[in-house]
């Protein structure tokens, strides 16, 4: 029995997904405990990074062959690429395989910190909404950029939490809630959540969604830790929903006042 209504289900170009939890593809140590995770997580998107994918290669291509593209809608992603057209060409190449017109838009120039390039991302949206993608891009907690990006017309804006497989948790979590009052897309977040309560925090804030991949590839027990991610995700949205309490500087009784019986000598 179902204890609330979710007033405002998760749509991102014109689907409806029942899941808030999108998955990665990268980092697992075998198929099985890649599909065993997103069965226990019930995640309906999933995300895989065409660009380091060598399709000569039957174990590289694996990733596309492992999983069952008929419970889970595909969103290729540009990881790797640095430059906007890179990403363009990666996008195009998902369309000409009929993979998916869906496209997790990154361009990160930056081998260290892996933050992304805005100036870079705009571009290649511009040029990918322009040809009818549904663009996705993966973004810093930018409040600026997410709304130029919202009104280029793409699908979402997914800002990090912190740096991509830093396990960090929600660093940028003040911006986020800026992005997330602003935005009429939905907002995912993306890289940089580590636990259950990190994911749960996004959702707190009024994110629509969060996207992991190594908190859960790289755990020892990768399906118990989506399982666990899930119920974050979960109770961070009907904590949303439900609206929590105001923060006050000092103390408030929880118990009634009135009727007290007062101390006797």
């Amino acid at each position: 029995m179902t204890l609330y209504s979710d007033p405002k289900p998760l749509t991102i170009g014109g689907k409806t997904f029942s899941s808030r939890l999108m998955l990665g593809t990268g980092k697992y140590r075998d198929s099985s405990e890649m599909n065993a995770a997103f069965e226990t997580a019930g995640t309906e998107i999933v995300t895989v990074a065409l660009r380091r994918i060598d399709f000569d290669d039957p174990k590289s291509r694996s990733v596309l062959e492992d999983v069952d593209w008929k419970k889970y809608t595909i969103l290729p992603n540009t990881a790797g690429c640095q430059t906007a057209e890179e990403a363009i060409r990666i996008a195009r190449l998902a369309r000409a395989l009929e993979l998916s017109d869906w496209v997790k838009l990154e361009v990160i120039p930056d081998p260290k910190y892996l933050l992304p390039d805005p100036i870079g991302t705009y571009e290649a949206a511009r040029v990918l909404v322009e040809e009818g993608f549904t663009v996705l891009p993966y973004i810093g907690a930018d409040p600026v950029l997410a709304k130029r990006l919202e009104k280029l017309g793409t699908a979402t804006v997914m800002p990090l939490g912190s740096p991509i497989g830093s396990g960090q948790g929600l660093i940028s979590i003040d911006s986020i809630r800026i992005i997330v009052e602003q935005s009429n897309v939905p907002v995912v977040v993306d890289a940089g959540i580590g636990v259950p309560s990190d994911a749960a925090q996004a959702m707190e804030a009024g994110a629509d969604a969060v996207l992991v991949n190594s908190a859960v590839a790289l755990s020892p027990n990768p399906a118990l830790m989506a399982g666990a991610i899930a119920g974050g995700v979960e109770a961070g949205r009907k904590a949303y929903l439900a609206g929590r309490i105001p923060r006050k500087a000092y103390a408030s009784a929880s118990s009634p006042l009135e009727g007290v019986v007062g101390a006797t000598a």
